[in-house]
């Protein structure tokens, strides 16, 4: 379908690319990995042709079309959210107009043995046929269901699209891309501006998606649950994997081990081979062996290798001064804007080390509550109420009035940093992706996100035993996703964070906030066990929206009913089996490791003496045990929780 071909990027003496090739093929689900500035956006732009390659071509079969998504574009805004949706209709539209042009025309001729007569014919069936095939006859369900999917509400259908945010004018465009039905998706941090419903409903229209789609993304759960293949950019070459995101992670360290041990292997070889040519340069006798290893040195095709950080930062938030039991008391909380009513009736409280996630479709109040968490906007109504001794720490989405744009980075980190922590000042910008010249570039010179990870890295220097963060991962790759992760799961003090990032959430927060539909609900499990509710609610809410009208027949009403309430039961005692499957399992694989830890512990009460690699093999059993033993409350609390309802 597209060929890249020997393709090459240089910018005077400095090579992106070097000669990368590789097949997109129909149906396609591929991730475009590699470090930040690896080259991911400019393959897509050259796979557009916005970009012209140095060398080599990219060849596009002349039936495939292109649909793409960058991370920032411009949205019109002169219509309406539906009136701009349906401009990716617009070749159904022109199609249309030929239709009934050919129809007309068909209709006021006689001739009916005529080549004319037979070419109009065939003319007419053939643009019915694309016509058809370009969604013409669903096209109004099609763009109320898409608009849906991506959290657009029916009552936004009529909205002008000036009055959407840059996050919600993104997700048009992803709506009128996904509607044109492009033989390629290429699509660049399409997750950003969506939250956790918008992601699962985007995953299962790319997975069912007709033609091919060449995606980056931080997400790892997104990938994992759309792609199949894995090309990883990687010093100016491509490396291409038949497998999704997490087995691509583990075959790469395989490759990388292997890479590893060629290039040292060449590196003694070089080093052996000058060794020999110093050491005999100025005998008569040698040489001819001299000048035969000073060609064989030009001929080796150096191996290189991908300078890869594997050293485990240690960086933690510093210790949290204690606070009261109680963080936050939140009695009755709503809050509006004019007669725009955004929530009411939040009512929780929040307790010391807790660690809780706010989530819900963007628009429902998540960083509009912590806001009014921190102090920052006011309550239209109820109280909250801060406990004692409680320091808070927020990150917000836009950091532009935080910091001095006259400050540079380090200085930045370096006016707040106090104790042993200023010594590893630069391992902490580092892990946020600011290396070498980054560091003295002044704060008002920085994109965006670059000020989102430095506000970030700041505020792991502060002692606050309270952190709100609003979508802190927004603009993180994902070695600095699981370095803030770990650091968030170590910290002794609360956490709130707003996120749609599942696998960010997973093992870090174990009760969840919901804000949907002008309330708040509480979910005391992880993030998964909250989807898994959802899901099944979901089902539930649809099948209360099918119900008969109250116009309708009413013992026609009451069978539905039960039926209704009979599919619900049916789904719970699904979801309740395959709870109980889950216990029973890990049961049974926790037994096993009960057993073999026994027969160590047995076998080293004799020993003699010290066996390494025996003591290696007994603790990974242990950590094992631990692992299971988690996996097992967790499950257990899932399953008497799911038997409660």
């Amino acid at each position: 379908m597209i060929s890249l071909d020997n393709i090459s990027i240089s910018y005077g003496g400095w090579t992106l690319f070097d000669g990368i090739s590789f097949l997109i093929n129909p149906k396609d689900r591929i991730g475009l990995v590699g470090k930040n500035g690896a080259g991911k956006t400019t393959l897509l732009r050259v796979i557009t042709k916005e970009q012209q390659p140095t060398e080599g071509a990219v060849t596009i079969n002349g039936d495939c079309t292109l649909g793409y998504l960058p991370q920032q574009m411009r949205v019109a805004d002169t219509t309406t959210l539906v009136a701009e949706t349906a401009k990716a209709f617009s070749e159904v539209l022109r199609i249309e107009a030929d239709i009934e042009r050919l129809t007309n025309e068909i209709a006021a001729r006689d001739d009916y043995e005529s080549t004319e007569y037979e070419a109009l014919l065939h003319r007419l069936n053939d643009a019915n046929d694309r016509y058809h095939i370009l969604g013409g006859d669903t096209r109004d369900a099609d763009i109320e269901r898409t608009l849906l999917g991506l959290g657009f509400k029916r009552s936004d259908f009529g909205r002008a699209t000036r009055e959407f945010s840059g996050g919600w004018r993104m997700r048009i465009e992803l709506a009128k891309l996904l509607l044109q039905r492009p033989s390629l998706l290429l699509l660049d941090e399409p997750t950003n501006h969506l939250d956790i419903e918008s992601i699962q409903w985007l995953e299962d229209y790319l997975k069912n998606y007709n033609g091919a789609v060449l995606l980056i993304s931080h997400d790892r759960a997104f990938l994992d649950n759309v792609t199949t293949r894995t090309i990883e950019l990687s010093l100016g070459k491509a490396y291409d994997y038949k497998v999704p995101y997490s087995k691509y992670v583990v075959l790469r360290a395989e490759r990388r081990a292997q890479q590893q041990a060629a290039y040292e292997n060449q590196q003694k070889l070089i080093e052996k081979t000058e060794e020999f040519i110093e050491k005999f340069r100025y005998k008569p006798t040698k040489s001819n062996q001299v000048q035969s290893r000073i060609k064989q040195l030009e001929k080796i095709e150096r191996i290189e290798v991908d300078e890869e950080d594997l050293s485990r930062l240690n960086i933690k938030f510093p210790p949290a001064p204690r606070s009261g039991d109680i963080v936050a008391d939140v009695k009755g909380v709503g809050k509006a804007f004019g007669e725009k009513r955004i929530f009411s009736g939040a009512e929780f409280t929040i307790e010391r080390g807790q660690k809780i996630a706010l989530v819900g479709r963007n628009g429902e109040g998540k960083t509009t509550f912590a806001r009014m968490l921190i102090g920052e906007l006011e309550k239209s109504e109820g109280e909250i109420r801060i406990g004692a001794n409680v320091n808070i720490g927020y990150y917000a989405q836009n950091q532009d009035d935080l910091m001095d744009g006259e400050f540079t980075v380090f200085d930045t980190l370096d006016r707040v940093a106090v104790g042993d922590i200023r010594t590893r000042l630069r391992d902490i910008l580092g892990a946020f992706l600011f290396r070498g010249e980054d560091i003295d570039k002044k704060v008002k010179v920085l994109s965006g996100g670059e000020r989102s990870r430095l506000a970030m890295a700041r505020l792991m220097l502060e002692p606050y035993n309270l952190l709100v963060l609003d979508e802190p991962t927004n603009h993180m790759d994902m070695r600095s996703k699981d370095i803030l992760k770990s650091a968030l799961q170590k910290f002794d003090g609360t956490v709130v964070v707003v996120s749609h990032d599942r696998e960010f959430l997973d093992g870090l927060v174990d009760r969840i906030y919901e804000f949907r539909d002008g309330g708040v609900k509480e979910y005391l499990g992880d993030i998964w066990y909250f989807l898994e509710k959802r899901k099944v609610e979901s089902l539930a809410e649809i099948e209360r929206h099918d119900k008969p009208t109250a116009q309708a027949d009413k013992s026609s009403a009451q069978t539905n009913a039960g039926k209704l309430s009979y599919e619900q039961k049916k789904e719970q005692e699904k979801l309740i089996r395959k709870l109980r499957k889950a216990v029973e399992s890990i049961e049974e694989e926790t037994a096993k490791v009960e057993k073999q830890i026994a027969e160590y512990d047995q076998r080293f009460a004799t020993a003699t003496e010290y066996n390494a690699e025996e003591y290696t093999k007994y603790n990974a059993l242990k950590e094992e045990y631990d692992r299971l033993m988690h996996e097992w409350e967790k499950a257990s609390y899932e399953l008497e929780i799911t038997e409660q309802n």
